[in-house]
């Protein structure tokens, strides 16, 4: 059985730090996204999350994948504003882009949050190069797994480019020879 995918809803985003732009899903396409939901006094946040988060930023190219934090807090407003943040940022050496999640207009779970029905944080979302969420993960993720998908989005994208070059008759017959292929329905054997 097939999963349909569905394209990643957008951020809903208040303010960003270490980022000297507005950053949007759709000015990503072409890349694969990681974002890292947090908040800074979560403590799997601090000790797992986080430094996952940098060390996928710090190993991978720029120019296959983009690393996001989302600060998103549902509780201790008050304690996690954006001065608190910018301090937590350089203390704890987090130099990928973070976006503060917009504070819901009721209740206290805030918009991206909610578009993406999270459980709680941290959380993990993995995004296509095309758009589409292909994985949302609340709490711990093993590194060697997350770099595994990751790479297994980066190289599905160039077999996929690979042959929407090759042209359809090219394209039938790697089929034919099993190459992999893929659309906006998943990947083929």
């Amino acid at each position: 059985m097939r999963q349909t995918l569905q394209k990643a809803p957008e951020l809903d985003v208040q303010q960003w730090m270490n980022s000297k732009a507005d950053i949007t899903l759709q000015g990503c396409l072409g890349k694969v996204v990681l974002i890292e939901a947090f908040q800074m006094l979560c403590p799997g946040c601090v000790e797992h999350g986080l430094p996952q988060a940098q060390k996928a930023y710090q190993l991978f190219s720029p120019d296959d994948l983009v690393v996001v934090g989302l600060h998103t807090v549902f509780e201790h407003h008050a304690a996690m504003g954006p001065e608190s943040l910018k301090a937590f940022l350089h203390e704890y050496r987090i130099s990928f882009p973070v976006g503060i999640d917009t504070p819901a207009d009721k209740g206290p779970v805030p918009k991206t949050m909610a578009n993406y029905q999270l459980q709680g944080t941290p959380s993990l979302i993995l995004i296509d190069r095309r758009g589409y969420l292909r994985r949302q993960k609340f709490g711990a993720i093993s590194d060697l797994q997350l770099g595994a998908e990751i790479m297994a989005l980066i190289k599905e994208e160039v077999v996929d480019h690979i042959n929407l070059e090759k042209g359809e008759e090219q394209r039938e017959e790697s089929k034919r020879s099993q190459t992999v292929l893929c659309d906006d329905q998943g990947c083929r054997v």
